[in-house]
C-alpha cells in the first residue's frame, strides 16, 4: 500500500514539475498517509487524495523551500497537520524545523504523526508569539517564521510586528486577495515596523488563481 503511494506521489511530482529529491518520496508517502488517518478523527487537512496533496501542500513547500538558505532555523507557525513544516524538513534536510500550534490537540496529534513516520521534529504547544519572543538572542533565534492558511495579514501584524526584532523574517503563502489584506493591515497602522513584498508565485492547479509568497521583514533604522 505505502509503495503505491510513493509511487503515486512521485507520479505526480513529475507530472506537477515539482522538483523533490528521490529518498524524500517514502517519507512523502508515510507522512501523508499518517496524516490521512489521523484526519479521521480530527480536521487537520482538506487536501485528502494525492492530487490536492501534491498540487498544494508539496507545491507550496517547495516554492517556500527555494527560499531558504542552508541550515536555517525554521519555525512553522500554526502547522496544523504540519504543512508546510514537516514538508519542508523531509524535502530539506538541512534546515531546523520547529512546529508550533496554538491549538493544543493538533499539536499532538501532529506530533503523534511525526512519531508515526518515525521524524524527529519539535513541537510546541502553544502561541508561537511566546516562543519567538523568547528564543529572541542567541544561537536558537528562528532566521524565518513561516505562515500559509493560519490568519488575514492584519491579524498576523497584530501578533507580530511587535516582535520584528526577534526573528529574521516571515514568509507568507497568501492567495489572490493578498494586496488587498496587505491595504487592511496599512489602514489600521500595522506596517510601521516591517516591510511587505511578494517573493514569488504559482499557480493554485484546478483555478485561474494563484499562491503567493510574502516575504515580511523589519523596515532598516532610518
Amino acid at each position: 500500500m505505502t509503495g503505491d503511494l510513493e509511487r503515486a506521489i512521485a507520479a505526480e511530482c513529475d507530472r506537477l514539475g515539482l522538483v523533490v529529491p528521490p529518498e524524500a518520496v517514502p517519507r512523502l508517502a508515510a507522512y501523508s498517509a499518517s496524516l490521512w488517518s489521523w484526519n479521521e478523527r480530527l480536521n487537520l487537512t482538506r487536501h485528502t487524495d494525492v492530487e490536492k496533496f501534491v498540487s498544494r501542500d508539496v507545491g507550496d513547500a517547495v516554492a517556500i523551500a527555494a527560499h531558504l538558505a542552508s541550515g536555517e532555523r525554521v519555525l512553522d507557525v500554526g502547522t496544523g497537520g504540519g504543512v508546510p513544516g514537516v514538508l519542508l524538513a523531509i524535502i530539506r534536510p538541512d534546515l531546523r524545523v520547529e512546529l508550533a500550534d496554538s491549538v493544543a490537540k493538533k499539536a499532538r496529534a501532529v506530533a503523534a504523526i511525526l512519531r508515526d513516520v518515525g521524524i524527529a521534529i519539535p513541537v510546541h504547544e502553544g502561541a508561537a508569539q511566546a516562543l519567538v519572543k523568547a528564543r529572541s538572542t542567541g544561537p536558537e533565534r528562528f532566521d524565518t517564521l513561516v505562515v500559509r492558511a493560519v490568519a488575514p495579514l492584519e491579524k498576523l501584524l497584530r501578533w507580530f510586528e511587535p516582535l520584528a526584532a526577534a526573528y529574521g523574517r516571515m514568509l507568507v503563502v497568501k492567495g489572490p486577495r493578498w494586496e488587498e489584506e496587505k491595504a487592511e493591515a496599512r489602514h489600521h497602522g500595522l506596517a510601521k515596523r516591517v516591510l511587505v513584498r511578494r517573493l514569488a508565485s504559482w499557480p493554485i492547479r484546478g483555478s485561474d488563481n494563484e499562491s503567493v509568497l510574502l516575504e515580511i521583514r523589519q523596515r532598516p533604522a532610518a
